[in-house]
This record gives C-alpha cells, sequence and structure tokens, in this order.
C-alpha cells in the first residue's frame, strides 16, 4: 500500500497526504486521498465490530463472559462519562458522544496498525467539530429565549450596551476552530514525529524497541487524551446552553 497510506510502510516514508485516484465529477476533478482510503479502514474495523457485537448481544445471558463483558464495559463506561458531565440531559447524547468518542478513538490509535491517523487531516477534525458547533447552537436556540441569548452575547455589560458583541461572537464562532485544531495539531504532530523516526533512522536502529515506546505514547496515550477531550468539551459546551 502505497501513497502513504501506511505511516511505517518501508523506505518511502513521509506525513502527507496523497492522491490515491481521481475521478471526474460533472467535469470537476474529485482526488480520493490517503485519509480517505484510512477512513474506509476506520469504518470497516467499527462496521465488523458493531455486527459482531449486535450478533452477540443479541444471544447475551444473565453472567456476561468473554466478548459480552467487552460490549458491556464499553457502553457502561461511555454512559457513566457522558452522565457524569451532562446530568438528565445525558440520554439524549449518549448515542452522539458515543458515536463521535469510538469514531475519534479508533481513528487516533489507528497508528499503531501502520496507518496514518485520518484525525491527522484538518478535514477530517473540522468537519467533526462543525458537527458539535451546530449541535451548540441548536440547544441554545431550543432552551434559550432570544432576550436570553442577547444578554449573553452582550455580557459582561448590560443588554443594552453591545460593547462586547463582536467578541463574544468572536469566541463563539472560534469554538469549532479550537476544536478541531486541538485534535488536529496533536495527531498530526505525532504522525510527522513518527514518520521522521523511521524515515531517518537506520532501519535496524529504528525497529529495536523504541517505535514501541512512541507509538504507545503518540498513539495510544495521546490518541486517548485527545479523545477524551475532544468529547469533554462537547460536553460542556452543549450542556452550557440548555
Amino acid at each position: 500500500m502505497g501513497h502513504g497510506i501506511l505511516l511505517s510502510g518501508g523506505a518511502e516514508v513521509d506525513f502527507n497526504i496523497h492522491g490515491v485516484f481521481q475521478y471526474s465529477f460533472f467535469g470537476h476533478p474529485v482526488w480520493i486521498t490517503t485519509s480517505h482510503v484510512c477512513i474506509l479502514m476506520v469504518m470497516l474495523i467499527l462496521v465488523v465490530f458493531a455486527i459482531v457485537a449486535r450478533r452477540c448481544m443479541a444471544k447475551a445471558t444473565d453472567v456476561p463472559g468473554g466478548f459480552q463483558n467487552v460490549v458491556e464495559l464499553i457502553v457502561e463506561k461511555l454512559d457513566g462519562m457522558v452522565g457524569g458531565s451532562m446530568g438528565q440531559a445525558a440520554p439524549k447524547y449518549y448515542n452522539y458522544i458515543g458515536t463521535i468518542f469510538i469514531f475519534i478513538l479508533v481513528s487516533n490509535i489507528s497508528g499503531l496498525l501502520g496507518l496514518r491517523p485520518p484525525t491527522a487531516d484538518y478535514g477530517v477534525t473540522l468537519p467533526l467539530a462543525i458537527l458539535t458547533f451546530s449541535l451548540i447552537h441548536y440547544n441554545k436556540w431550543k432552551y434559550q429565549k432570544p432576550l436570553t441569548i442577547w444578554t449573553d452575547m452582550c455580557s459582561p455589560l448590560p443588554p443594552w450596551l453591545p460593547i462586547w458583541l463582536p467578541i463574544n461572537v468572536i469566541s463563539a464562532v472560534a469554538v469549532p476552530i479550537s476544536l478541531s485544531l486541538r485534535l488536529f495539531a496533536n495527531m498530526l504532530a505525532g504522525t510527522i514525529i513518527m514518520a521522521l523516526w523511521y524515515g531517518i533512522i537506520p532501519i535496524v536502529v529504528a525497529k529495536l524497541g523504541i517505535p514501541a515506546f512512541l507509538h504507545a505514547y503518540l498513539d495510544l496515550f495521546s490518541g486517548c487524551i485527545q479523545t477524551y477531550v475532544f468529547c469533554m468539551l462537547t460536553m460542556v459546551y452543549v450542556d452550557d446552553k440548555m
């Protein structure tokens, strides 16, 4: 698998996004890139896991064992995380938070499989942040009165003195940018470090155990932390508008 799909796939190691193939859409060239291929691989992993989990839970027993234990543990931990942050509103967001958590986590740790993490592409993290941004303002207009929204946008000054309105608007617009850039920058940094390690260090030295430590930190530890931060901030922002 060339074109940088595999981060550690041999001598031609880099951290760039490459076009895999091109097709024409209404006369316009459209590229399928390595990010699309890696996202497809992540989605295939999740779909297979979901099918197996569904069949397992269809035959669930009162005393769980094996794979049923794993599935129930994942669900319980995700529900506990959402419930602890969002309280009574949590049941409405179990599915959304759980979905983005699992997708981002698997994308982040896909570097352990030699893939270029999809979340190291800003074209992946920005849409995720825009989804959260849309959900934030949907709840804002659903649960708050227009006067309350106006007062909040003018704070800390009174609503009849909207001097701070432009700053608060910029602050609101900055939410998806900060969410997406935080996740993107951290994952891209790890991708660059691993590409440099495999590309610069002699291949014999590069495989003497140190890559395992780097992958454990940059892919596993950092990937889990960034997943948790993204989802936690999503829950805080959404719950704040309800």
